[in-house]
This record gives structure tokens, sequence and C-alpha cells, in this order.
């Protein structure tokens, strides 16, 4: 709570004036300028005055033209916290090349040429862009700790959002596995395979208590890691849906098949946790499932590095499964703003993509390395 009080003051840009001020800052620059480049006398003769101000107006302008092209290029291409160091030594290096480059045209047409019978001295000259770039060292200063700041206040909200995001999905989860209709059937299931079959009961006692475990150590590392520490890996998530998936199998029999192709490079990549069981259970839940029509889900990895699971589509009516639309969207919109939140911390990742036609429903997964 203190630290969300500390970073909710703080500011997030630097304080700005209004236009009009701007307009006198630059106008009372551009008069300093011609007094420093001409000398007094410039101010005694109005058609001298108008000449060297527009000269002066134009030089000015250029060299901000440039410099903010550049400004902006650097931004662009280094725009990433990690990447402030670099940028700020660009900037300032940029700063230098071009400044030096006006200062030089200065210095030819106000010293060489003695343009209006310029006062202007070469060390008049160098004091100035001394000064110009120390100012320019001190902004760029203040520029980048207030964007530092900037950056940090949104990290904490987004680290936030993505908590709640998290605790949403387990949520979600927790409401399915935990429903007196989800465990009366695993229940009745497993009565079943206690007549029948003790030893495959016991493996479906074995893949329940897996199912529930993975569930209580997600909720636990979401509350103590954020970020890209709330993310599980590959590996550990087809584990976890191996084991929900076998649970499904059992009570489904013939009418449900789970089949997973994932190559071995791909494993330590990461997704967010219980994406694959908010993916397989919506499936379950719109779809028919009878040993003459079984529901079949592909969870295959992609040549590109990403992760596709797709199953075919027999939805239910829409009486049958009308409660079950609005969980599914809701867990498809869990997925997605997970996905979005990640974005903010690794700019380029790509988003959850999702298809469906006729035959499939598919939703393409981007794996974190």
């Amino acid at each position: 709570m203190k630290k969300r009080a500390l970073f909710e003051k703080l500011p997030d840009k630097i304080p700005s004036g209004s236009a009009p001020a701007y307009a006198v800052a630059a106008l009372v620059f551009l008069l300093f300028f011609d007094y420093i480049t001409v000398g007094a006398h410039v101010f005694g003769d109005m058609g001298l005055f108008l000449k060297a101000t527009l000269l002066n107006a134009t030089l000015l302008a250029a060299s901000y033209a440039v410099q903010a092209r550049v400004a902006r290029y650097i931004a662009t291409h280094y725009s990433d916290l990690q990447q402030t160091l670099i940028r700020v030594a660009l900037s300032i290096s940029a700063y230098a090349v071009t400044s030096g480059g006006f200062v030089l045209l200065t210095a030819w047409l106000y010293i060489d040429q003695r343009l209006f019978a310029s006062t202007l001295t070469v060390h008049t000259l160098v004091i100035i862009y001394i000064i110009n770039l120390a100012t320019i060292v001190l902004i760029t200063g203040l520029w980048e700790t207030f964007d530092a700041l900037a950056r940090w206040r949104q990290h904490e909200i987004n680290a936030e959002r993505m908590m709640k995001e998290n605790v949403n999905g387990q949520l979600e989860s927790l409401k399915a596995q935990i429903s007196p209709h989800f465990l009366f059937n695993t229940l009745n299931s497993l009565s079943a395979l206690i007549g029948e079959d003790a030893a495959k009961a016991e493996e479906f006692v074995d893949e329940m208590a897996r199912v529930y475990r993975y569930l209580l150590q997600t909720n636990h590392s979401s509350v103590d890691q954020g970020d890209f520490g709330q993310l599980t890996t590959l590996k550990k998530e087809l584990s976890f849906i191996e084991s929900y998936g076998h649970l499904l199998k059992t009570r489904y029999g013939d009418g449900m098949k789970l089949y997973i192709h994932v190559e071995e490079c791909f494993m330590d990549s990461r997704i967010p946790p219980l994406t694959l069981q908010l993916l397989v259970e919506n499936a379950v839940k719109h779809n028919v499932i009878r040993a003459s029509r079984p529901l079949t889900i592909f969870i295959l990895s992609t040549v590109d590095g990403q992760l596709m699971v797709r199953n075919n589509l027999q939805k239910k009516n829409l009486t049958a499964g009308a409660e079950n639309i609005e969980s599914t969207h809701v867990g498809l919109t869990n997925i997605v703003t997970k996905y979005q939140l990640l974005s903010e911390y690794r700019q380029g990742l790509p988003q959850p993509v999702i298809e469906s036609n006729h035959e499939f429903f598919t939703v393409t997964l981007p794996l974190i390395p």
C-alpha cells in the first residue's frame, strides 16, 4: 500500500506550459540570438533587424527540425527501458553533432563573412555552444527521469492487473473443478472404477490429486511473484493437462480424445498458467460428447514457435449450454487480457488468435521464451 501511494503521488511527465508561453519564450530567444550573432546595432536599423531576424529564424527552425527528426528516430528504435543508457548517449551525441553543424554554419555567416557587420567572435560562439550542450544534457536527464517514473507507474498498475487476471482465471478453473456437477461426475466415475478395476481407480485418484495440487501451486505462485514470474513452463502446463485429460477421458470414455504433440525444444517456453485448462474446459462445455461423435482436442506446436489448441466443432444446442456460454466468453477474455498485459512488459509480443469455422474451433497461443 505504501508503494502504491508513493507512485500515485509522483508526476508521470515533465510539467509543461501553455502554447502562448512557448511562443513568447521562442520570440525572446530569437531576439537574444539576433543580439549575439549581429550585435547591439541590429536593433537600431529596422531593415537590418528584419533581415537578421528572418535569417536567424530560418536557421533556428531548420536546426530544430533536424534535431527533432533525429530525436524521434532514436526514441522509436531505442524505446525499451533497458536501452535507456544507449538512448541517452545517442541523443546527446546526435545533438552535439547537429548543434556543431549549426555552430559551424553560424560561424561562417557571421564571423567569416561578417554578415550584417556582425560583432560575433569565436570565443563567444564556443561558450554558447558549451552552455547549450550542458543545458541539453540536463534536459535529457530530466526527461529520462520522468519517463522512467511514468514507466514504473505503468509497470505497477499492470502488475496489479495481471495478478487480478490470474486470480480471475484461477477462480474460473476452481469453480469448474469444485462445482457440484463436476464433483458428482468425478466421484461417480471413481465409484464405478472402484467396483470394476481397483488399479484404475487408484490411478484416477492420483491424477485427480495432481490436478488439485497444480491448481494450489499456481495460486501460490501468483501471489508470490509478479510480471513474467507469474508464467509457467509449457512442460508443467502439459503435465497438468494430461492429468486433467485423464479425468475427462475416464468420465466420457470413447467420447473424449486428447492428442498432444509438442516439440521438445518448446517445453521450456512459458505461457500464463491454466490457459490450456480453460481452453479444454471450454471445448468440453460447449460441444456434444458421445462415443458415436467423439470430441477430439489437439494441442500442437507450430513451426513458428506457437501453440495451437484445436477441437472439432459439434456445438450443443443453445438451451442445453446457455449457462456455459457466458463462462466460455469469460475464459477466452481472461486469456486475451493476460497476453495484452504481458505485451506491456515485452513490446512486440504476439497476441492469441481465435478462429472458428464450421469444422473446427482453434486458438493459437504465442509461446514466451
